[in-house]
């Protein structure tokens, strides 16, 4: 973009010796955007307002796990095989806009615990941890609770392979 600054002309004197600076500003730069903070744009990707609601979800007290039967049983094998990571993002659909972001989110709730309570918890969270980290504006948080751990169950990440 081009500067349309105006410079003043070093003044010379008749010696020849400049008796101004050599570049002198007198008129303010007009330049757009404003302050330099807000200058371009920034987009988030919905991958990372995933993982951050991921993250916020499975801290709430009764939340077991995220995500549906299908893509639990994706995540243990995908956990077994070597190099393969558990996904913070697992359960969460986001969709992002400009300004806002709207979430889908899949929970298994611990048995015992008021389901109305853990969904209430888990909002607030994540619709805390996404404005503050992202600065978007949270428009829903949809919950899904697809399962409920029950105290005699075994986990599906935890169980050992018949075989090895």
């Amino acid at each position: 973009m081009a500067d349309t600054t105006d410079w003043k002309k070093p003044e010379t004197s008749g010696q020849g010796s400049a008796t101004g600076s050599a570049g002198e500003r007198t008129g303010q730069a007009k330049r757009g955007g404003g302050a330099p903070g807000e200058r371009g744009r920034t987009t988030i990707a919905d991958g990372v307002v995933e993982k951050i609601a991921g993250l916020a979800a499975r801290d709430v007290a009764g939340v077991h796990a995220m995500g549906g039967g299908m893509s639990r049983a994706l995540g243990a094998m995908r956990d077994r095989v070597p190099g393969g990571s558990r996904s913070v993002a697992q359960g969460v659909k986001a969709e992002v806009g400009e300004t806002q972001a709207a979430l889908d989110l899949e929970i298994v709730v611990v048995y015992g615990i008021s389901i109305r309570e853990v969904a209430r918890g888990v909002r607030e969270n994540v619709v805390a941890a996404v404005e503050r980290m992202t600065g978007l504006e949270v428009v829903e948080v949809n919950i899904a609770v697809t399962d409920v751990k029950l105290p005699d169950e075994e986990d599906d990440e935890e169980s050992e392979s018949r075989v090895q």
